[in-house]
């Protein structure tokens, strides 16, 4: 498994700890930035991600910044993106089963790294179950659909 990752600032030495516990795992985790604690702009890394992962480099991103709301919804801009923000597992494991979330955004001032680690373990063994919500995943993708349309309308 190949997963993005990408923070904010407030999220970096969270990002870094993350990273080196999933890697302990073999996890193979690229960091999209940034690469020191100097103050930059979330959804710079969030797009950087996001983008990554509607390619198919990467199997799943994951970012970190503040609260997680932030870069969540910047990222969830992407068509193809459903990025999920989670302080505690149970949401992160049904956002995959239930929603087949390809994103997972945290907050490094909501939770403390042991729950980090929860979250992320949870989220990652988390299974998409299909069957009924698909029908609600293809909606989503029809939201995008139509977001294209109306874009391209007004172009």
């Amino acid at each position: 498994m190949k997963i993005a990752f990408g923070s904010d600032h407030v999220g970096y030495e969270m990002k870094c700890e993350i990273m080196a516990y999933l890697a302990e795992k073999g996890i193979e985790c690229t960091d999209f930035g940034p690469y020191t604690t100097d103050r930059v702009d979330y959804p710079d890394y969030a797009l950087a991600v996001a983008n990554a992962v509607n390619q198919g480099a990467f199997e799943k991103g994951i970012l970190i910044c503040g609260t997680g709301v932030g870069i969540s919804i910047a990222a969830n801009k992407v068509n193809g993106i459903r990025a999920v923000v989670c302080s505690e597992p149970y949401s992160a494991q049904l956002s995959r089963q239930h929603n087949n979330t390809n994103v997972l955004a945290f907050g490094a001032r909501v939770v403390g790294i042991e729950l980090a680690k929860m979250i992320v373990d949870c989220w990652l063994a988390g299974q998409y179950e299909g069957d009924r919500h698909q029908i609600r995943v293809n909606k989503i993708a029809e939201i995008e659909k139509l977001q294209d349309v109306a874009e391209g309308a007004c172009s």
